[in-house]
């Protein structure tokens, strides 16, 4: 059974792997447990092999779930059930911005840092597809030259195939498959996006928003959407204009307090516990909030953070990740981090619904028999969409009695 082997090889490589990533140090002083020191002797060679093996199998194992075929799907549910023990273990963070931003520049950069600090990353990138002729570029893991040929690093593009959201259809699916080869830290990496794309923020951890300098305006801030659920803002490429980075970042910080006291006063009562303190800081020194409820969503948690960067000079990294830390470890403390896992869990699972739901009225039958004049007297005039949306329900409700 294909979905059997697959699973074996991902998680049968993980006990002949490198070992596990510690636990990060905030004076960045571990050492890479894939990234060999000085002379090669045979048991490195032998990870090696089980690390490529492992990667092929990871990669075939999201070609499954990618599939379109019924038989696949069905093999794909099936190495899903049979890995979930082995998901959870991860930090999923997401990463989305406008075009142009520096997305990719920037996991580079980070995932290298990451790699140096003894974590194994995996890189989802979502690239769009055309709605012409339904293809798409890839492009994403070619900018990303150096990370793509590390042995701790695993980077799969994907096409977005009309998912709206900025990610790909079974992205959720790919971050166990990723997690299961142990992976201990899975970023994804969104297509350009603009206001309303914030799917991503419902499978990850931390939802990182990525900004340009000179990107707007004051209103262009407050405004609604992908800012509002961003946990942690980015403004990139500083280093052209360190002026309009600043003053961007004051109009952002301006704005998120803002979302904080009308949009969630839990917010408001804890901001800035989270701040920019010195990068070899202990993290419980920057989060400064006790557990004090039982219930999390009674707890107040920190405002999101701007900070700036510049991907390309490879200069704010550390302080980000530190930040990042911070964020994780205040979020474990007073339960948010569980409790958004669990809502996440609901929100793929209703997800998966209404896709399966879709797939199933398209390929009805009695749907498909009365389609073609239903399409001609909407395209004609003699029938109102809506009617014909009804039409069309009801024979694939009457079907389906």
């Amino acid at each position: 059974m294909r979905a059997q082997e697959l699973a074996q090889a991902l998680l049968g490589s993980r006990g002949g792997g490198p070992p596990a990533a510690p636990e990060e140090p905030l004076n960045g002083s571990a050492k890479a447990p894939c990234t060999p020191n000085s002379a090669i002797d045979s048991r490195l060679i032998e990870s090696q092999k089980l690390e490529a093996l492992n990667r092929r199998a990871l990669a075939k194992s999201i070609t499954l779930l990618e599939s379109t075929l019924a038989s696949d799907r069905a093999e794909a549910d099936a190495l899903i059930s049979s890995i979930l023990a082995h998901t959870g273990k991860s930090l999923r963070l997401g990463i989305s911005g406008v075009p142009g931003v520096g997305k990719s520049t920037f996991i580079e950069v980070l995932g290298l840092y990451l790699i140096a600090q003894g974590h194994k990353l995996a890189v989802l990138a979502v690239d769009p597809s055309s709605s012409v002729s339904g293809g798409s570029i890839l492009g994403d893991k070619t900018r990303m030259e150096r990370l793509s040929v590390n042995p701790c690093a695993f980077i799969r593009p994907s096409p977005s195939r009309g998912t709206l959201g900025g990610v790909a259809e079974k992205t959720r699916e790919a971050i166990l498959l990723c997690e299961a080869a142990g992976y201990d830290i899975v970023i994804i990496e969104t297509v350009g996006v603009g206001q309303s794309e914030t799917t991503v923020s419902l499978m990850t951890d931390l939802f990182v928003l990525m900004q340009l300098p000179n990107a707007g305006d004051d209103l262009q801030a407050i405004k609604k959407g992908v800012m509002e659920l961003a946990d942690l803002v980015l403004i990139n490429k500083a280093d052209l204009d360190p002026s309009a980075a600043t003053r961007a970042q004051a109009q952002i910080t301006s704005a998120m307090r803002l979302y904080g006291f009308h949009g969630n006063p839990s917010k408001s009562t804890a901001h800035d516990q989270v701040t920019e303190h010195p990068i070899h800081a202990d993290p419980t020194e920057l989060v400064g909030i006790v557990d004090k409820s039982n219930s999390p969503h009674s707890l107040p948690s920190a405002l999101p953070k701007v900070l700036q960067l510049s991907a390309l000079h490879e200069k704010g990294v550390e302080n980000f990740w530190h930040t990042v830390l911070a964020y994780k470890q205040l979020r474990e403390r007073n339960g948010q981090w569980q409790e958004k896992r669990r809502i996440q869990a609901l929100s793929g699972m209703w997800e998966r619904v209404e896709s399966e739901l879709k797939r199933s009225f398209n390929d009805y039958p009695a749907v498909k028999a009365i389609l073609p004049k239903i399409l001609a007297n909407v395209n004609s005039g003699h029938l109102a969409p809506t009617v014909a949306a009804r039409q069309l329900l009801s024979a694939y409700k009457d079907g389906e009695k």
